[in-house]
């Protein structure tokens, strides 16, 4: 049954992936969804009440949000829409800087561009949490918790899936051999260090959190990673410096176990075993793609400045 699932599930998501910028944003948008019902289930389960239905549609227009804005050049080329176009407050004008300073100034300028919309998306947002809390007091828990926790979703799940984008296009093209790559790498660090650690594992790298997991384990993940951006890498991005995805590799190889930990931190501190049963055999998605959630962060902040 797990091989089964792992099959269709790794056979859908290279599919959707390559299949063009559409089916890859319905997939990963549908993967960050389940992700965030998952989260809001361990919630649950943990004593807390979130709300998943404004959780989940706030989570979805972050997704889509994100999918327009960093695809914009490309949609604005297949359809002839203007490529020149900013939100209130105007952008800065910026004089000529040499290249780090230039790419720090650019990275200033697109967030005062979007800055006041997603000032207003959450003060929306806090507004009809609150206004749900009040309704529903005193017989529905804590209720600064149970917003707590419908945030936390959205920071720990839908802003760093939302990151995914960041990779998948590159002006106005749309190119899914970056988002590849960043997939094998996570495979690499996982096979490398699952292998290591079943044969060498001797120090416990967490055992309060994780005790299978060993620093043997994450030097062979680390191995793993750094041959992959090496080789695999190379192959899907010949154009990108070796030190690029050397350095990317690396961190999949340091941000990948943090955030496997963490989320085995949050099912261990709530008494689940798995976030869910989407994928028999496996668990849930949140299972599956914890890794993603601390390295992306990363990656994005990488390739903006850099």
């Amino acid at each position: 049954m797990r091989i089964i699932w792992g099959t269709i599930a790794g056979a859908g998501l290279a599919g959707c992936t390559w299949g063009g910028p559409v089916s890859f944003g319905l997939f990963f948008g549908g993967v960050s969804a389940i992700m965030l019902k998952e989260f809001y289930r361990v919630m649950r389960a943990s004593g807390q009440r979130p709300a998943s239905w404004l959780g989940g549609i706030a989570g979805g227009l972050i997704f889509v949000w994100m999918h327009c804005f960093t695809g914009y050049l490309y949609y604005a080329r297949r359809f002839g829409w203007p490529t020149s176009w900013t939100f209130y407050p105007p952008p800065l004008a910026l004089p000529k800087l040499p290249a780090m300073a230039d790419a720090w100034a650019k990275l200033m300028a697109g967030l005062q561009n979007t800055g006041y919309l997603w000032l207003v998306f959450s003060a929306g947002l806090m507004t009809a949490l609150l206004i749900r809390e009040i309704i529903r007091w005193p017989n529905h828990g804590q209720p600064f918790l149970n917003l707590a926790a419908t945030l936390a979703g959205l920071f720990y799940v839908s802003l760093p899936m939302s990151l995914l984008n960041t990779l998948a296009f590159h002006g106005p093209e749309f190119q899914p051999r970056y988002v590849f790559a960043f997939i094998l790498l996570i495979w690499g660090a996982d096979t490398g260090g699952y292998i290591a650690g079943r044969l060498f594992g001797r120090r416990k790298l967490a055992p309060n959190i994780s005790p299978g997991k060993t620093w043997e384990g994450w030097a062979g993940g680390l191995v793993l990673a750094l041959f992959a951006g090496w080789v695999v890498a190379g192959w899907l991005l010949p154009a990108v410096p070796l030190a690029h995805r050397l350095v990317a590799a690396g961190v999949v190889a340091v941000f990948g176990p943090l955030g496997d930990l963490a989320e085995s931190m949050l099912k261990r501190s709530a008494g689940v075993k798995d976030s869910g049963s989407f994928l028999p055999g496996h668990g849930g998605l949140l299972d599956r793609f914890d890794a993603f959630l601390l390295v992306l962060p990363v990656l994005a902040l990488l390739q903006a400045l850099f």
